[in-house]
């Protein structure tokens, strides 16, 4: 999560009283009734529904239908990376939500609710990857392109992954970037990673991370796993406007935003 912070008067969730009721004066200034929790989320839904569509439409052609692994048809493996993407991110919406604005998780959990919630996050995004590995496993050898071209647009589109796992690593902490600034007021005064792969974007997790999905899918020749990698690459970034973005210029305020 980015950093810099010019203003110093955080967002910060109601624990006092006159805060709550400053919450409670708050909600239903996005979807009426329901309050902070489910800002842009209509959009999101919305975008979602389009997304499946479009998804369902190139389901039926006969390229994406070819091939099965375990059992498993690769419609059937498709439909499970989507559903397992759209588990994953309304999970972190709806975590991020009710600890940033209710302080939920910590309050119920106490230090062990991040913990719990990065293991959820894990789960689900593991999940979310085996998925479209095990589809493209399925579907291999459907894109009319010759291997070794793919295999080699494979391993480019995989360095930028692999340095944006470094660089999260090195600089910017797994526990940052599972968005630890919902949860813990320090991430929120820290500086601006400006190292490793954030040298070039302020945005390296939405931009690169999800490029391996792209080369998992390439690798195999799968046109399946690269609509998949598609949906999913096209997925975060709704989950970056209409959840993360959101988020971050309530917390932040006026301080730079990646």
């Amino acid at each position: 999560m980015p950093g810099e912070q010019r203003n110093k008067k955080l967002f910060i969730p109601a624990e006092k009283e006159g805060r709550k009721m400053n919450l409670k004066r708050k909600c239903g200034e996005s979807i009426p009734g329901t309050g902070p929790v489910f800002e842009k989320q209509a959009v999101h839904w919305v975008i979602l529904g389009l997304l499946l569509l479009t998804l369902y439409g190139v389901s039926r052609t006969e390229i994406i239908r070819e091939g099965s692994l375990w059992g498993l048809g690769s419609v059937q493996w498709l439909w499970t990376a989507a559903g397992l993407a759209a588990a994953h991110q309304v999970y972190v919406w709806f975590c991020w939500r009710i600890e940033l604005h209710l302080r939920f998780i910590t309050r119920h959990l106490g230090r062990r609710g991040f913990s719990l919630y990065a293991f959820g996050f894990a789960v689900l995004g593991i999940l979310r990857a085996a998925a479209v590995f095990f589809l493209a496993a399925a579907n291999r050898d459907t894109l009319p392109v010759h291997p070794a071209v793919l295999k080699s647009l494979a391993v480019i589109s995989a360095v930028p992954s692999v340095y944006l796992m470094y660089s999260v690593a090195r600089y910017f902490t797994f526990r940052r970037a599972l968005g630890g600034d919902h949860f813990f007021e320090s991430y929120r005064n820290a500086p601006l990673v400006r190292k490793g792969i954030f040298r070039f974007t302020r945005n390296g997790m939405y931009t690169y991370g999800f490029l391996i999905l792209w080369s998992v899918a390439l690798w195999f020749g799968s046109a399946a796993a690269l609509c998949a990698a598609a949906f999913n690459h096209a997925y975060i970034w709704v989950h970056y406007f209409c959840t993360e973005l959101p988020d971050l210029k309530r917390i932040y305020q006026s301080g730079e935003l990646k």
